[in-house]
């Protein structure tokens, strides 16, 4: 039993990976929204396999995930590149470190809720709201330390006078990061259910 357990989180793991890779390279990984908002879907199958593989297997989603983010500032990502030839180092510590983190602390939080929650759905539904907001909010916390004043210097958003990293990393997030929230309350919440009770049966 335990054996063929392994072997399915295995095989969950490759999934995700191919679907992260799949979302990383191709337009599929970008819902586009009116009003110019462009929502990410690559956190969704990390904070998915976060609760269904565990707190390992999300950390190593994780790093998928921040390794595809940061081969984007080798040509994709324009504001990448320009960070990218700033500071390599910090670029590729914001990049990997909060998603390699957002992965574990989504798998821990879900085995908290689930022992709370006798109904299953509030986990399922609080988990993949919280994995998405601390994509947001690590990645931005990140970006702040190594690259606020180089963002202020950019002007990558407008802003007047001085401006303190807390307004910037708002701003910086914006609807995009409560977009993402939303997505992955609805489509994180129903897939990650569906696949969870799937495992049960098998």
């Amino acid at each position: 039993m335990i054996v063929k357990e392994r072997t399915l989180k295995m095989v969950q793991l490759a999934m995700f990976t191919a679907i992260i890779l799949l979302l990383a390279f191709t337009p599929l990984g970008y819902l586009k929204l009116s009003l110019g908002l462009s929502v990410t879907l690559i956190g969704l199958p990390v904070i998915i396999g976060s609760i269904t593989i565990g707190p390992v297997g999300g950390a190593i989603l994780g790093a998928v995930f921040g390794l595809t983010s940061f081969a984007q500032a080798f040509g994709p990502d324009a504001l990448g590149v320009i960070l990218l030839g700033e500071n390599p180092i910090g670029l590729f510590i914001t990049c990997l470190i909060p998603r390699i983190l957002m992965g574990w602390l989504t798998g821990l939080i879900f085995k908290i809720l689930k022992k709370i929650d006798k109904s299953n759905f509030i986990s399922y539904a609080l988990t993949n709201l919280i994995g998405s907001l601390l994509n947001t909010v690590l990645f931005l916390a990140s970006l702040m330390i190594f690259f606020y004043d180089i963002l202020i210097r950019l002007n990558v958003v407008e802003v007047s006078g001085n401006i303190n990293p807390f307004v910037l990393a708002a701003v910086l997030g914006g609807f995009n990061a409560l977009a993402e929230a939303l997505v992955c309350l609805i489509i994180g919440t129903t897939v990650s259910k569906a696949i969870d009770a799937f495992m049960v049966k098998a």
